[in-house]
């Protein structure tokens, strides 16, 4: 996992709005197994709460051979602008938020849903900032941010329901998808094919996720023309729930 060359802030802001990933730069998206980050690891890297189930843990250890001070803060998770936010939130519970990890040991978290999900999953990220040392002079301290997805089940079942188009603004085309189901989708390797047989790609580094109730919006690069409005393309991606396979239609936009 790459380091950000940043330090973790004292006070969250109100709202963190980010390109290509979280926060540009600093927040890591990762979708599962551990996940390292220069000296520290966090279990699980991606948190599931099913129906009923209001409380869970992380684990951070420190595999460093100095002792390290971490902050964990818990922000709703939305996508309102068709990419990835986050907005103060109390709906999760983090004990401890503080705390100092001796080289070699390790720091249980624990994560405390308030109220369960209503008709639709409930998203939610951890933020997992290392606090950096005093400062001396000469020398740069490095600090890591580790951003944990949190997807919370409401009491009914919930699927996702993705549709797809392409929306063409001046020399610019962006993949769209809405998601009008219950349950988020994580969408990766999409690949469009014009009617002269040539591949367009999304870009490589953008979230792969498209939470519930939301759209997800990923920029296209092309080699040669974009497509024009009108036309159609066949997409083609993986998900998790299986292999995704659609004509998607280009609108223009002025």
């Amino acid at each position: 996992m790459a380091p950000a060359p940043n330090a973790a802030a004292t006070h969250a802001p109100r709202r963190i709005v980010a390109a290509s990933g979280l926060v540009a730069g600093l927040l890591l998206l990762m979708a599962g197994g551990a996940g390292h980050a220069q000296s520290l690891m966090v279990i699980p890297v991606n948190v599931q709460l099913p129906t009923g189930q209001k409380a869970t843990t992380l684990t951070v250890t420190n595999h460093g051979t100095a002792d390290t001070a971490i902050q964990i803060r818990a922000y709703a998770w939305n996508q309102q602008t068709g990419t990835d936010e986050l907005a103060d939130s109390d709906a999760v519970l983090v004990s401890p938020p503080l705390a100092s990890i001796a080289a070699g040991a390790t720091q249980v978290v624990r994560l405390i849903l308030r109220q369960t999900p209503q008709g639709r999953e409930a998203t939610y990220r951890i933020l997992v900032d290392q606090i950096p040392p005093p400062a001396e002079p000469g020398v740069v301290h490095i600090v890591l941010r580790m951003s944990i997805p949190i997807f919370a089940q409401p009491a009914v079942r919930t699927a996702a329901h993705i549709k797809f188009h392409i929306e063409r603004t001046g020399e610019s085309a962006v993949l769209v998808a809405t998601n009008d189901g219950g349950h988020h989708e994580v969408v990766r390797d999409a690949v469009l094919l014009t009617s002269d047989g040539r591949k367009l790609t999304t870009v490589s580094n953008a979230s792969p996720y498209v939470l519930a109730g939301s759209t997800r919006r990923w920029p296209i690069t092309a080699q040669g023309a974009l497509p024009q409005s009108g036309e159609t393309l066949r997409l083609t991606a993986h998900a998790d729930s299986g292999v995704i396979e659609q004509q998607v239609p280009v609108v223009s936009l002025r």
